[in-house]
C-alpha cells in the first residue's frame, strides 16, 4: 500500500477542487458571455428601429425609401411581409467581404410611413462579438488559474509552515530508542494541538523510559546479587556429592546439581542482556566466520555428544564479515548450544554459509516453532526443557545492535536458522 503525504494530500484536493471549477466555469462563462452580447445586441437593433419610427420619416415617398435603402447597408424598408410584432432571429449570411457565411441578428419590425404598412429589417454581425467572448472568457480563465494557483501556492508553504512541528515531532519519534541515552527534543509551537501533542509525548517518554530504565536496573542488580549465593549453593552441593551418600541422595543431589546449572546458566544469559543493552560496541573488525566455526567445532562436538549428534559442516563459501568480535562470538555459541540443546537423541546438525549467510540446520521437534514469538525473552516451545528461553532473545538481539537480520523456517522436519550480514 502507497501512503501518501499529508501535505501532498491536501494539495492534490485542492488541486482536483481547481480543475473541477475551471472545467465547469470555462463553458458556462462563455455561454453566458454570448448571451449577453446577443441580449444586448437585440437591445439594440430595437433601439434603433424605435428612433426610426420617432425620427421625421412618416412623410418618406417611394423615392425616399428607396434612397434610404441605397444609402443604408444594415437597414432596409421594404413592402410589409406580414409581421405583426418585432421579431429577432438568427441566421447565417454571405457576407462579401468575408467572401463567407457569418452569423446575424436579424430584426423584423412592422413600421407605418404616409399609412402605408412597410417591415423594417435591421441586421448586426455577431463575429466581432465571437472574438470579443472569447478574448474575454480566455481573460478570465488566465486570471482564475492564475488566482487558483496562487491560492494553492500559499496554502502549500503555509501548510508547511504550520506543521513543521509535526514533522518534527515525528522524525525524532522514529529516531528514538528507549535504550539510548538520546531523548527527543521538540521544537516550541505557539499550535495549541502541536504543544500538547509533544508535551504528551515527553511525558509518556520520560515515564516509559524510567520504567525501562528502573526493570534494566532491577536485572542487572539482581543478576550480580544471585551470583554469589549461586557460587556458595555450588560449593556446597559439589561437598554433598563427595560424601558417602545413598543412592536416593545422590540422586536428590544430581537434580539439585542440574538445577543449579540452570539458574547459573540463566543469570550469566540475563547478564548478558543487561551488558548488551547498556553498553556500546563500537570497535568493528573483518571477521572470518569459517575460521571461528572451525576453531570450535570440536568443543561442540563434545557437547553434542551426549544425543549422539552429527554435526556436518558446508564451509566452502567464506564468509567474511563486519562487526563486533565479542558479539559475533556470543552470536555463534548461541546458535550452536540452541542447535543441540533443542535437538533429538540421534539427530543432526549443519552448518552452510553463503555469500552473506549463515544457516544452522537441525532436527528437533517435529512441528515448526512459532515465528512471531521465538525471539521473545523467556519464550520456550517445551516448557520442560532445559533451556531458559533466553539464548534466541540474546541472539535477536545481538543481530538488531549489529543491523544483520535472522530469520527462521521449517522445511522437511528441520529447523532453519538463517542470519544474513
Amino acid at each position: 500500500m502507497n501512503n501518501k503525504k499529508l501535505l501532498h494530500k491536501t494539495t492534490n484536493s485542492f488541486l482536483i477542487y481547481a480543475v473541477i471549477i475551471l472545467l465547469t466555469a470555462a463553458p458556462v462563462f462563455y455561454y453566458i458571455c454570448q448571451w449577453l452580447y446577443i441580449y444586448e445586441t437585440d437591445e439594440v437593433l430595437l433601439f434603433h428601429k424605435g428612433d426610426f419610427v420617432n425620427q421625421s420619416h412618416q412623410n418618406y415617398t417611394a423615392n425616399d425609401i428607396a434612397a434610404w435603402n441605397k444609402y443604408n447597408q444594415n437597414v432596409r424598408i421594404v413592402a410589409d411581409m406580414g409581421v405583426k410584432k418585432d421579431s429577432i432571429v438568427g441566421e447565417m449570411l454571405f457576407e462579401p467581404v468575408a467572401n463567407e457565411k457569418e452569423p446575424f441578428r436579424i430584426l423584423y419590425a412592422p413600421v407605418e410611413i404616409n399609412g402605408k404598412k412597410y417591415t423594417y429589417i435591421e441586421k448586426r454581425n455577431l463575429v466581432e462579438m465571437e472574438g470579443m467572448v472569447f478574448s474575454v472568457a480566455a481573460m478570465f480563465l488566465f486570471i482564475i488559474m492564475i488566482l487558483l494557483i496562487g491560492i494553492i501556492w500559499i496554502s502549500k508553504r503555509l501548510a508547511e509552515k504550520i506543521w513543521k512541528p509535526f514533522y518534527n515531532t515525528l522524525g525524532q519519534i522514529q529516531d528514538f530508542e528507549i535504550d539510548k541515552n538520546n531523548p527527543p527534543h521538540f521544537i516550541p509551537t505557539d499550535i495549541d494541538e502541536f504543544d500538547r501533542l509533544n508535551k504528551s509525548l515527553e511525558r509518556l517518554i520520560e515515564k516509559n523510559t524510567a520504567i525501562y530504565k528502573s526493570q534494566r536496573e532491577f536485572v542487572e542488580n539482581a543478576a550480580h546479587e544471585l551470583q554469589t549465593p549461586l557460587a556458595l549453593f555450588q560449593t556446597k552441593i559439589d561437598t554433598l556429592q563427595q560424601l558417602d551418600l545413598t543412592r536416593e541422595q545422590s540422586e536428590l543431589v544430581a537434580s539439585l546439581n542440574k538445577d543449579v546449572s540452570r539458574l547459573n546458566r540463566l543469570n550469566k544469559n540475563l547478564l548478558l542482556l543487561s551488558k548488551i543493552d547498556n553498553e556500546i560496541y563500537p570497535e568493528q573488525e573483518t571477521i572470518i566466520l569459517n575460521e571461528y566455526i572451525e576453531k570450535h567445532l570440536d568443543f561442540f562436538t563434545e557437547q553434542a555428544q551426549a544425543k549422539n549428534l552429527t554435526i556436518s559442516t558446508n564451509l566452502d563459501n567464506t564468509l567474511s564479515i563486519k562487526g563486533n568480535k565479542a558479539l559475533a562470538e556470543v552470536l555463534l555459541n548461541n546458535l550452536f548450544l540452541n542447535a543441540i540443546r533443542h535437538n533429538v537423541k540421534n539427530g543432526v546438525i549443519e552448518i552452510v554459509t553463503e555469500n552473506n549467510i549463515l544457516k544452522f540446520i537441525n532436527t528437533g521437534p517435529e512441528i515448526p516453532l512459532t515465528e512471531q514469538t521465538i525471539f521473545n525473552r523467556f519464550s520456550k516451545v517445551n516448557p520442560s526443557s532445559q533451556g531458559n528461553g533466553l539464548g534466541l532473545a540474546i541472539i535477536k538481539k545481538i543481530c538488531d545492535i549489529s543491523h544483520w537480520d535472522i530469520h527462521y523456517s521449517f522445511n522437511d522436519n528441520l529447523h532453519i536458522f538463517e542470519v544474513t550480514f
